[in-house]
């Protein structure tokens, strides 16, 4: 375990933006965990369990202790009937995971390819992308209880994973996610049916690297590199509506959007929100609505926590003026900028 006071946060944050902690920890393994614990110095001060930093905003210095999961492992487990088990360890980073499986010829992780954060964030999050979710290839994850130190085991319905939402989420600051176990298909199918990743691989037989490819292509000519530019990936998440709210909706609007929910309910999307508002481009000082894609929110350069929070306030203004809708956030604003869960492992 290692152990710096009034650390900044800088690098810890893929928006870039200047914070300091009073702590920060970094734990390298699970024996680290109950060492932690055990030390009289965090006893009373509010934690932040901290991934890659791609979930998260800084809007003041963080009055606690941010824990930077840096657990390793890669292991693949015993088969499971028409599947293969593998287990990693919550700080590996996520994208290098999907890449080193798919390189082996495993699939299944492909449409997930180059979500920025570490693997500990997944679970967190139940992070998606191009028709895949995480809750659809995972097993089981080992967690700490932070309450107490006990390790506990968690299957798929334990973790009550919903869009962008997991028990992890709902219960924050209590769970130390240690380790996930992935499942994949033995008999591994594409999944093409999202708009564009066909046509990206130009007729070529699809492989698990091959499809990964093509997303990571996809994405990269949609969304800022946060080593370029500091952001935190889509901003907002899509809002959920009910049908008589998108039947409304669509009255005014024809061409708006929707994907209707196994529920019912429709799944609307922020980003033509946002540019239907014409603030896809907007900037205020160094805290801009990324050009190339409404739903995310960059750093050009010296903007701060607050300024880019200040701007996603104004963007939830305008959308909720306009659309009578209220878009939520999909990093965690740090510290207590709106109610949140205080627990990030930096996924998305």
């Amino acid at each position: 375990m290692r152990v710096r006071a009034h650390a900044a946060l800088d690098a810890f944050n893929t928006f870039h933006v200047p914070a300091q902690c009073r702590y920060l920890v970094t734990l390298e393994q699970p024996d680290d965990v109950p060492v932690f614990l055990d030390d009289a110095r965090f006893a009373n001060l509010p934690r932040l369990i901290l991934g890659g930093g791609s979930n998260v905003l800084f809007v003041a210095d963080y009055p606690g202790v941010v824990m930077h999961i840096a657990l390793p492992g890669w292991k693949w487990l015993d088969d499971l009937g028409d599947d293969r088990l593998l287990r990693v360890g919550a700080g590996e980073g996520w994208h290098a995971v999907v890449r080193r499986s798919v390189e082996s010829g495993h699939g299944g992780l492909e449409n997930l390819s180059l979500i920025p954060g570490r693997v500990g964030a997944a679970p967190v999050q139940n992070i998606g992308a191009y028709g895949v979710e995480l809750k659809d290839r995972f097993e089981s994850l080992q967690a700490i209880d932070l309450n107490d130190g006990a390790e506990r085991m968690f299957s798929r319905d334990d973790c009550q994973f919903a869009y962008r939402h997991s028990r992890f989420k709902a219960e924050p600051g209590r769970w130390l996610i240690a380790s996930v176990v992935l499942r994949l298909p033995k008999r591994w199918e594409p999944r093409l049916d999202y708009p564009g990743v066909e046509a990206v691989l130009a007729g070529k037989a699809a492989t698990p690297a091959r499809v990964s490819d093509a997303i990571v292509a996809i994405r990269r000519e949609k969304l800022p590199d946060p080593a370029d530019i500091g952001n935190a990936g889509s901003f907002f998440k899509n809002p959920i509506v009910s049908a008589k709210r998108h039947d409304e909706l669509k009255a005014c609007c024809p061409d708006m959007p929707g994907f209707i929910l196994a529920d019912g309910r429709v799944k609307l999307s922020a980003a033509w929100l946002i540019e239907r508002c014409g603030l896809r481009g907007l900037r205020d000082g160094d805290a801009g609505v990324y050009p190339g894609h409404a739903l995310v929110l960059v750093n050009h350069g010296r903007a701060s926590g607050a300024d880019l929070w200040r701007l996603a306030t104004r963007v939830r203004a305008t959308v909720a003026e306009r659309f009578e809708v209220l878009l939520e956030p999909e990093p965690l604003i740090v510290p207590n900028a709106m109610p949140s869960q205080m627990s990030s492992h930096g996924h998305r």
